[in-house]
């Protein structure tokens, strides 16, 4: 028995498990052997087959696999002989085990030995085993890891009888009953010495594979096994056992579905599809669970089901794609039902039903996942019972053709390219469909169509069919008849039966369009839906859903790539935003108001939620505008427009009902103007500002909102469009006012409303701080505002007048009168005055500047700014100079806190405050104490502004005793004992904040009597008799004072940094004394006096010790102050008498660079205002002229040392190095001698050209009042018409630098024949330093002696920088350089050079030769000469002599002519067709200005004659006579001397030359014209080709042409070979024999023999004649084309695919496949594939329809081969190329991709013999085009 055992066990390994029963029986018959001991002593062999399985390594894994299989396979055979008694031994002994060790190494193996014992049940038909074993275990391992044991509801443990779990059918199985009974079975089957593992616990996806391959079994069984008329209970059994577990596994899959990722993923996988395949053909199962037996039901399973699912959509993502994944299981499932079964539709009926399942196909739809969009449109598909394969695109909507037979409205010839292309696809056929017949099915179809021409196609086909399929669509709609074509036409018009139905699923497909991955999907989509023209189906625009129109239409109007024209030339709009805003103005015309108003409030909330682009904002803005018009008026232009229609705007007042939406609506429009701030070109953020405006002006009037919200809306647009010269200001004026003033009443009542707003009535508790006092003040402004652009005349200013009148008197002449109103009544007076001052300034501005636009003039009867200004601000001073007196007792008791001693009053902090540091608006104070405090300030400042608007406006009165007051209290509070306590540390800050105000306004009125009024109340100051300087005492009191707070250590950190501001500014009013001293009036020897030089000098030392650590406030104060200080040191130098100062010192200066740069490099921000403080304040006239603080032996000075680096540093900032360019060319022009100091700096700011736009810099200009000022500070600009136009540009700094040599030039007078003075001699030097620098740069310098270079390069830019340059300096060239100079050029101008930068060149040499006469003979004769020079030098040449002939002076003009014209003339005949052209138009041009005509004939020289003659020819031949014409004003307007001047270089520029201020050569003029001309010829050649093959010429003798070709043929005209029109190459010549047998074959022409032939030498000609010899070269070119498409549809990177196309036209190939044709318009392509493209054809193939386009080349009978390494590939000299053969080659890196490789029927490689293992693409293509070539032509 041993033996034979082991005879079994040794041959396992080799006999296969299919072999194994008859070798069994064999075994069995030949030793008389029971089954059952063979069965028992195998069973005991399983450690060995362990081992085997552990040992695996030791053999192929074939044997081990075989070994186990055929193990298996021979236990199952003799279980099946010997019964079922050995079947449990088999489970736990084998099985099992074999389980949990299997499935680690091999799945498959595990399903064939789990198949195998499977079969031994059916056989067997052992269910009940089962029972007990396999399905208890696999259950109790799932529920297991859910967490949940097993339940009652199982029916597997309750079924049978006979099993060993009698006894448990009424109660709940437990864990501890499961192992009792697992361990009887152990003990029943298993030997005491065969030890088993007490773990059962299974992988997840096993037990789940385990379950669903017994269900499968048992289904099997179910229908296979019972035999008809058989009394066998096999199949009862069966369906017995597979109702019983069909009901578990239900269970089980629910509770799944709801546990974790994995749980639900092997429910779906292995589950669920058994489970809906076993309702297939049983819809209902008969269950016996315990109690009552119960049926389950496919129906029931499913609602079930759907409500998890519905449970999963709610979730998140990945629950969402299960969710689908179940559905699609079972619709699939439920598809295959039989046809007169109605269950299956019953169940989609009521899925149909419920909306939920709707709305979430749709978001479905729209999914980003790829995967969760298929599912969803198999879903819905199958849903509506529309099959993929059948009638799904069959019903695509199409006109029907007319009944004469004519092509459809759509058939044009991309129609039929569509239809062809959808077909070869598999869209299947583009049908015939009448409109009229249109039903809900056929819009079904239509909507599948259009969805998966999204997701699955290419662009092309989008192109062509989308548009029209949507338009029919839409007339569909409104048919006038419908009919139903069968009785299922109900179940299609679910969902799609009414209108508002269909709009929402066209929603669906317009959104899936703008989300669309190719950018050129979304374009085509959004401009079909934009173009539908909705006024020509009634008001259908209405049934637009309201949420795609605010979400998907405005987000993909956000999209970039629909606005490709958006901002050129400043025009910021697009086709896509013009049509955007005319169809929002048809979807609101049809709105009612206050739907009109909630739609525009959702509107306009958008930007609340999305982010927007530049377009994307302008586009939102005019939708808005255009919603809010509606009918009304849609406007496309300018403001102009908008404020002509003002009033036809305007709406009527709105009822109380709507005033609530529309501030709602007014206050979101406000938050879009914000959202426009964040761009900040100007001309951008008025056309924001304009379309908001008018938006708002359509909706409502002024009085239709809450003043606050109005307020708010009106601060939000920026002040430069509503101020006095604004473009808006008009326009807002109107609407504010409206037609009966009506809000001006609202605007004058706000000062009592703002004043007695709902307080306390005890205002003894009220206390306010800074922030609250902050937003009263902007409540304030706003209020100011407002009310000058509402008031018209200065009868509206009188209510507000006597409002300040009245309340100022009683506020001021009390103090306990309630303090807040005293507060907010000053508030409301400072908020005036600044508001007039604002005013003053703009109108002033505007005056200087004169920007008077229409608008402006309109408005100038109608506002005060000019008519009336003097007027209204004479009244404010009048009103409030009445209180003034009163302002300043109420100011003296309200300081009083400030010297009111020991604080005795509990000092209990703010909880805000408490234990905290605090911030600069948070006051360490208790709340009564900041009250009394924030008043107190309040006063200071109030006051100030008071007695300066007086002391401006109302010269006839005096301010004394606010003057007095003011000085007194500054002088009170720097003399004030240091501070003891953080309390009165706190209090002493704060009064030298209200200083600050006080000290600003003291010094703009400063004046004689102010001086005198200060001296004669304050002994402490000195005068003028007491020899010491007048304010010393008090600005070194100052300093001491507020150095001993600050270094006290009383205050926190953040409230020191207050102070220190505090200080700075303190301490620039004071320094600021002198200079409004002097414009005021006072002597200027006082003004010097004012400070002694040891104060300055101090001064100095404490601002440059503290730059380093200076906040962000101070910046511009301490900078002001070093520029007040280095112009006070400058005086007192220019006046020995008041002074010894030396000024500054080298030393100080180097102090004062070093810690200004620490400063300007830790600023965050590069703020306009500080950068030009800086540069005024360091870069300072009075030190800029001294050699030694740029350099001293040849050590870099301070001063250079700086401009150094912040020339560096403005490489990076655009608006650094452009301010620094404005500020240091003025310095340089006012101190010459410097410039040989900076010759580096100078070719630095000639090179620069960032191409950033600096969009913020001006709109800081327009809204910071500091950046305004401190732009002004700077350098002049030394020719405003000129430079200014470019301060914006990274053009400015050069154009400076030229103009700066400009007017250097004029200074030194260089044009002028006089002896120049001595002073000039430096400048002169430093320009021809300059031009050398620059011309030995362009010769010897690495990248800009180049000659390989890319139009528009980095290298290209540098070399016109510099050449611009080179022309501004040409005056500066003189004898002793010249030579030098010239040779410089003739070596650039032999060099290769683009014509952009050759014009610069021609210039500067004209100009050079035409100041030196002289040097023509010498140099440019010879040169001119030499005709072996290259074409492009040659034609340099010709327009440098022609210009030199035609602009020398009189007395040498004539010389030049006849040294220069000889040898020009023989380059009229030069082969080169450019140099031709151009020096015919050249000669032409001298001749006609100078040869005389006049002479007769017989007087005439041979030469003159043949000019004479000469000059006729070129006036009438044609083709010279077009090129001339459009050239001559070119050469007309040429001036050789404004042509190197900066106004020359630079004006010539024009929105179009965005290319560094390049105009347009004239050498680009020719070659573009010839161009344009063989371009032109070539396509008659190709029209005449396709006109010669039509006529249908027949060629006698031709075997290849025998057939007379035309329209009844059996080859239709109609369809032409596309190839024909590419097969013209420029040249096309003969062999000997072709000419001999195409005399003796080809029917000529008598007229046109075919010798004539041989002896033409020009091109055109030869073509021509080809042409009419009727078709034979056409035929020879077309047959001589190579039948190889090259595919390189995955290559992106263009140098690579223009030399493919290159190689493909040389070696004729019939095509090329790439993925994009708009890459044959690339600058690149062009540039390598040198016309290539259009010569042979070319494919577009996208990547995703690579495989289509191969299958069809396939079945056209090509061979599809791919150039690439494979394991398998061919080498390329050992294949065979077919004739016909598509050749696929791969990416750069990655190669041919898998899925392609698979459809390949060879892989060919080039053999390799070097280290490196791969090629460039572009020559692995032409090495294996040439191999197919070489095979071929030995054919």
């Amino acid at each position: 028995m041993e033996t034979i055992v082991a005879s079994i066990w040794s041959s396992f390994r080799r006999v296969p498990p299919a072999a194994i029963p008859a070798m069994m029986d064999c075994i069995l018959a030949a030793t008389a052997v029971s089954p059952s001991s063979l069965f028992s002593d195998l069973a005991n062999e399983f450690p060995n087959l362990i081992k085997v399985i552990e040992q695996e390594s030791e053999m192929v894994e074939s044997e081990w696999r075989n070994c186990v299989l055929t193990y298996v396979a021979a236990l199952s055979h003799f279980l099946k002989k010997s019964g079922t008694h050995h079947m449990h031994t088999f489970v736990w002994k084998v099985w099992i085990p074999l389980l949990k060790l299997t499935h680690t190494y091999d799945y498959e193996l595990f399903n064939e030995v789990t198949s195998l014992f499977l079969d031994v049940i059916i056989g067997t038909n052992s269910w009940e085993v089962l029972e007990e074993t396999v399905v208890p275990l696999m259950l109790r391992s799932i529920g297991q890891s859910m967490g949940v044991f097993e339940s009652a509801e199982l029916a597997i443990y309750n079924w049978s009888g006979h099993t060993i779990f009698e006894g448990s059918i009424d109660k709940e199985l437990s864990s501890k009953s499961f192992d009792n009974s697992r361990r009887k079975l152990t003990e029943k089957y298993i030997p005491t010495d065969f030890s088993v593992s007490n773990s059962y616990d299974f992988p997840l996806s096993m037990s789940c594979n385990t379950l669903t391959l017994t269900l499968d079994a048992a289904l099997r069984n179910k229908y296979e096994g019972v035999v008809p008329g058989s009394t066998s209970t096999n199949g009862s059994q069966a369906i017995l056992f597979a109702g019983n577990m069909l009901w578990d596994l239900c269970n089980l899959s629910l509770q799944m579905l709801s546990q974790s990722f994995e749980h639900r993923s092997s429910a779906i996988k292995f589950l669920l599809p058994f489970i809906f395949k076993s309702f297939v053909y049983n819809h209902s199962f008969q269950v016996a669970a315990p109690g009552t037996p119960r049926v389950l039901t496919r129906k029931e399973f499913f609602l079930k089901i759907w409500n998890c699912c519905k449970l999963l959509f709610s979730l998140g993502s990945l629950e969402r794609r299960d969710a689908y994944d179940i559905l699609s299981l079972y619709l699939s499932s439920s598809s295959t039902d039989e046809p007169e079964d109605v269950s299956g539709r019953e169940e989609i009926n009521e899925l149909k039903s419920d909306q939920g399942f709707w709305d979430e196909i749709k978001r479905g739809l729209l999914d980003k996942e790829n995967s969760v969009r298929k599912h969803s449109l198999y879903i819905l598909k199958t849903t509506l019972t529309l099959s993929n394969e059948g009638k799904c695109f069959s019903g695509v909507l199409e006109e029907v053709a007319d009944e004469s037979g004519s092509e459809s409205r759509m058939i044009g010839k991309k129609g039929r390219w569509a239809d062809k292309e959808a077909q070869s696809l598999g869209v299947g056929k583009i049908c015939n469909q009448n409109e009229s017949n249109f039903t809900g099915w056929h819009r079904w179809e239509a909507f599948f169509f259009l969805y998966e021409m999204l997701e699955e196609y290419g662009t092309h086909l989008v192109e062509a069919a989308w548009n029209h399929q949507i338009m029919l669509w839409l007339r569909s709609l409104f048919s006038s008849e419908s009919s139903i074509n069968s009785v299922n036409e109900e179940l299609y018009h679910n969902q799609m039966g009414t209108a508002d139905q269909i709009f929402q699923w066209l929603a669906i497909l317009w959104e899936r369009g703008f989300c669309h991955d190719n950018p050129q999907v979304r374009c085509l989509v959004m401009q079909s839906f934009l173009a539908v023209e909705w006024e020509n189906y009634g008001g259908c625009v209405k049934l637009v859903p309201k949420d795609f129109i605010i979400g998907p239409l405005i987000r993909g109007l956000n999209d970039p790539v629909h606005h490709k024209e958006f901002g050129v030339k400043e025009v910021y709009s697009s086709s896509i935003i013009k049509a955007a805003a005319r169809f929002m103005c048809q979807y609101a015309s049809y709105m009612k108001e206050r739907q009109h108003v909630s739609f525009l409030i959702d509107l306009s909330s958008v930007p609340k939620s999305h982010s927007f682009g530049r377009a994307g904002l302008i586009c939102l803005v005019e939708c808005i505008a255009s919603a809010a018009c509606g009918n009304t008026r849609h406007n496309y232009h300018d403001i102009n427009q908008f404020i002509h229609a003002t009033d036809d705007i305007l709406v009527e007042s709105a009822p109380n009902s709507c005033q609530i939406d529309r501030a709602d609506l007014l206050d979101v429009l406000r938050f879009v103007l914000e959202c426009g701030k964040q761009h900040f070109n100007p001309k951008y953020r008025l056309r924001v500002c304009e379309k908001i405006l008018a938006a708002a002006a359509s909706m409502m009037t002024g009085t239709d909102v809450p003043l606050e919200i109005l307020f708010h809306f009106i601060s939000g647009v920026p002040r430069e469009y509503t101020d006095h010269g604004g473009s808006l200001r008009y326009a807002v004026q109107k609407w504010l006012r409206g037609p009966n003033m009506q809000l001006l009443k609202a605007i004058d009542g706000f000062p009592s409303n703002f004043i007695s707003n709902q307080h306390p009535l005890d205002s003894s508790l009220f206390t306010y701080d800074d922030e609250e006092l902050e937003a009263w003040g902007s409540e304030a402004k706003r209020w100011a505002r407002v009310l000058f652009l509402v008031a018209e005349g200065r009868e509206h200013f009188d209510p507000i007048l006597k409002f300040i009148q009245d309340q100022g008197d009683e506020v001021c002449k009390q103090k306990n009168y309630s303090e807040w109103v005293a507060v907010k009544f000053l508030i409301l007076i400072s908020s005036l005055v600044e508001e007039l001052q604002v005013i003053q300034e703009r109108t002033a501005i505007c005056r200087v500047t004169k920007k008077m636009d229409r608008e402006l003039v309109r408005s100038l009867v109608d506002n005060p700014s000019f008519t009336e200004e003097s007027i209204i601000f004479d009244k404010f001073a009048v009103v409030l100079f009445s209180f003034l007196e009163e302002l300043v007792s109420f100011a003296k008791l309200s300081c009083s806190v400030f010297w009111s001693g020991v604080i005795t009053e509990d000092m209990m902090l703010p909880s805000s405050i408490r234990g905290k540091l605090g911030g600069p608006s948070q006051r360490r104070l208790s709340s009564s104490l900041c009250t009394s405090v924030v008043e107190a300030i309040t006063c200071i400042k109030t006051l100030a502004y008071v007695m300066r608007w007086c002391e401006q406006f109302r010269t006839d009165v005096l301010t004394n005793s606010a003057q007095t007051f003011l000085w007194k209290f500054c002088w009170k509070t720097i003399t004030t004992p240091a501070p003891k306590s953080e309390v009165e540390a706190e209090i002493c800050l704060a009064s030298y904040e209200a200083c600050a105000y006080a000290l600003k306004d003291l010094g703009f009125v400063f004046s004689p009597l102010s001086l005198d009024l200060v001296t004669s109340t304050n002994k402490s100051f000195p005068s003028e008799t007491d020899g010491k300087s007048m304010l010393d005492v008090f600005v070194s009191a100052f300093i001491y004072n507020i150095d001993n707070v600050i270094d006290g250590g009383q205050l926190a950190r953040t409230r020191r940094a207050v102070l220190m501001n505090s200080k700075w500014s303190c301490l620039e009013s004071l320094l600021s004394l002198p200079n409004y001293a002097l414009r005021n009036g006072v002597h200027r020897n006082t003004c010097k006096s004012f400070f002694s030089d040891t104060t300055v000098t101090r001064i100095f030392g404490d601002l440059v010790g503290s730059l380093e650590n200076a906040g962000e406030v101070s910046i511009l104060p301490m900078l002001r102050s070093v520029r007040l200080i280095m112009e006070l040191f400058h005086s007192k130098e220019m006046d020995l008498s008041i002074s010894s100062s030396s000024g500054v010192t080298i030393e100080m200066m180097w102090l004062l660079v070093r810690s200004s740069w620490i400063l300007h490099i830790n600023c965050n921000k590069r703020r306009v205002a500080p950068i030009a403080a800086l540069l005024s304040s360091l870069l300072h006239y009075s030190v800029f002229g001294q050699g030694h603080m740029h350099e001293s032996n040849k050590v870099p000075g301070p001063l250079k040392w700086f401009v150094e680096k912040i020339l560096e540093e403005g490489t990076k900032s655009p608006r650094t190095i452009r301010l620094a360019a404005l500020h240091l060319c003025g310095l340089w022009l006012a101190y010459p001698n410097t410039l040989k100091y900076y010759i580096k700096e100078l070719k630095l700011l000639t090179f620069y050209g960032s191409v950033a736009f600096d969009e913020d810099f001006e709109a800081e200009l327009a809204e910071n009042c500091d950046a305004r000022t401190e732009i002004s500070v700077l350098s002049r600009s030394l020719d405003p018409e000129l430079v200014d136009v470019f301060i914006n540009t990274e053009l400015y700094a050069r154009v400076s630098v030229a103009v700066l040599f400009s007017k250097l030039a004029d200074m030194a007078g260089l044009d002028e024949s006089t002896n120049r003075k001595e002073e000039n001699i430096s400048i002169i030097a430093s320009g021809k330093m300059f031009l050398l620098e620059l011309l030995d740069c362009v010769v010897n310098d690495k990248d800009l002696s180049k000659e390989l270079y890319k139009k528009y390069s980095a290298i290209h830019r540098r070399k016109a920088r510099a050449w611009q340059m080179i022309c501004s300096l040409s005056r500066f060239v003189d004898l002793s350089i010249v030579e030098q100079v010239t040779s410089c050029l003739h070596t650039s101008i032999y060099r290769n050079n683009l014509p952009s930068v050759r014009q610069y060149l021609e210039t500067f040499a004209i100009y050079i030769y035409l100041k030196f006469p002289s040097l023509v003979d010498q140099q440019l004769v010879p040169v001119l000469r030499n005709y072996e020079m290259r074409p492009q030098a040659l034609s340099s040449y010709v327009f440098i002599a022609a210009n030199v002939i035609l602009h020398a002076k009189n007395e040498t003009q004539f010389g030049h002519l006849d040294e220069l014209l000889p040898p020009i003339v023989p380059l009229m005949t030069s082969h080169h067709h450019t140099l031709r052209g151009f020096t015919q138009i050249l000669v032409y041009q001298v001749l006609q200005k100078l040869l005389d005509s006049n002479s007769s004939a017989a007087s005439m020289s041979l030469e003159r004659r043949c000019f004479m003659d000469l000059r006729y020819y070129l006036a009438h031949n044609s083709d010279c006579a077009r090129l001339r014409s459009s050239m001559e004003s070119y050469l007309d307007a040429f001036d050789p001397v404004k042509s190197v001047s900066p106004a020359g270089i630079f004006t010539n520029r024009v929105e179009e030359d965005e290319f560094e201020c390049v105009p347009t050569t004239l050498m680009d003029r020719v070659i573009n014209f010839l161009n344009d001309t063989r371009e032109d010829l070539r396509s008659s050649m190709a029209k005449d080709a396709a006109a010669i093959k039509n006529e249908s010429i027949r060629i006698d003798g031709s075997p290849k042409s025998s057939k007379i070709l035309n329209s009844n043929g059996e080859q239709s005209v109609g369809q032409l070979d596309k190839e024909l029109l590419y097969d013209f190459q420029r040249k096309i010549t003969f062999s000997k024999n072709e000419r001999q047998d195409s005399a003796s074959t080809v029917l000529l022409d008598k007229r046109t023999p075919y010798e004539s032939l041989l002896d033409m030498s020009n091109e055109d000609q030869l073509i021509d004649k080809l042409l009419h010899s009727g078709g034979m070269i056409a035929d020879k070119l077309k047959g001589t084309r190579q039948q190889i498409i090259l595919v390189a549809s995955l290559i992106d990177r263009i140098p690579n695919l223009a030399g493919l196309a290159r190689t493909c036209e040389v070696f004729r190939s019939a095509g090329l496949a790439i993925a994009n044709k708009n890459i044959l318009t690339d600058k690149q392509f062009q540039l390598i594939s040198v016309t290539a493209e259009k010569w042979v054809p070319v494919l577009e193939v996208p990547v995703e329809s690579m495989k289509v386009f191969l299958e069809k080349k396939k079945h056209e009978g090509f061979a599809i081969l791919g150039l690439e390494q494979t394991a398998n590939s061919i080498p390329l000299d050992r294949y065979n190329f077919p004739t016909k053969t598509v050749l696929v080659v791969g990416r750069e890196k990655e190669g041919i991709p898998v899925e392609i490789i698979h459809m390949l029927d060879a892989c060919i490689e080039i053999p390799q013999l070097g280290v490196v293992r791969s090629l460039n693409v572009h020559v692995s293509g032409a090495i294996a085009l040439w191999e197919y070539t070489r095979q071929q032509r030995m054919l």
